[in-house]
């Protein structure tokens, strides 16, 4: 009885320490200053989408070719080194979000899918900025942007029941597809959001730019999704790929530039909806 009284202790006090770490002013400038980092990345990917509808770039139009782009600008040491402190203090913030924020959730359900989301969320984030660290301290990329998920499929193949694996990892990709533009949609990214402080021309511009950049997001891992349904019922991980590959297989269909260039501004008012969430998000 004691030990499990201990334990409850130490746990309330961990979360305890936990939510003051989560609401410190310090944890907010830098967690908020990492979401608008996590903007630029999104509006460089749009940037890169159009270059490729347009037969304009060889550079992988997906995270990794944005922080490639952004270090090959002037400065690019110094604004590589700023977008991985950016970065790494967005996915630490998710992290705390992810043990205790989301309080004003208060279907218990809805609210551990948001902790879920903000953990797989932080992983991404962190994993970039370790990729622009690399990049500025070694000058390696680890690869195009397609290498890594046609690696892991290839993994996935070759155990037993391997396709079916890849199939059902098809499935889990297309179930983000589905929410992120449901997320869009029905507008419940405004549920994370305080716009009250916001006069009501910024608000409608802001539930724009997130109904167009989750919808966008959406349509792409869609696209993922599929092509690992084809690497899956192909058996051949050379079909699987990641946005890089997303985009370029939009961009080779009929009318595939234009759509693609719609894709893009998506993604770009993504990028744009970062910057003012990383503002009004609560805490």
């Amino acid at each position: 009885m004691a030990d499990t009284t201990a334990g409850t202790s130490v746990e309330t006090s961990a979360n305890k320490a936990a939510s003051r770490a989560q609401r410190s002013k310090v944890t907010q400038v830098l967690g908020r200053a990492g979401m608008a980092s996590y903007g630029l990345v999104h509006l460089v990917i749009a940037y890169l989408a159009v270059r490729v509808a347009f037969g304009g770039s060889k550079q992988s139009a997906d995270q990794k070719g944005a922080i490639a782009e952004i270090g090959s600008s002037s400065f690019g040491a110094i604004l590589l080194w700023l977008l991985a402190l950016g970065l790494i203090a967005f996915g630490l913030w998710q992290f705390l979000m992810a043990a205790t924020g989301y309080d004003w959730v208060s279907d218990k359900r809805r609210r551990a899918v948001r902790k879920a989301g903000s953990v797989a969320r932080g992983v991404v984030v962190i994993a970039l900025g370790v990729s622009a660290i690399q990049l500025v301290t070694e000058g390696n990329q680890g690869g195009s942007g397609n290498q890594k998920p046609q690696e892991f499929t290839a993994k996935l193949l070759s155990l037993p029941a391997g396709p079916a694996l890849v199939a059902v990892l098809a499935a889990m990709v297309l179930g983000v597809a589905f929410s992120s533009a449901r997320k869009g949609i029905k507008r419940i990214f405004l549920d994370d959001l305080d716009t009250a402080e916001l006069p009501v021309g910024a608000r409608r511009w802001v539930e724009r730019l997130g109904l167009t950049g989750y919808v966008a997001k959406g349509a792409v891992f869609a696209i993922v999704g599929v092509l690992t349904a084809i690497a899956a019922f192909s058996s051949n991980a050379g079909k699987a790929g990641g946005l890089d590959a997303a985009l370029r297989t939009l961009a080779a269909q009929p009318f595939g530039p234009y759509l693609l260039v719609v894709v893009a501004l998506g993604l770009a008012a993504f990028g744009v909806y970062c910057f003012a969430a990383a503002r009004v998000h609560k805490s």
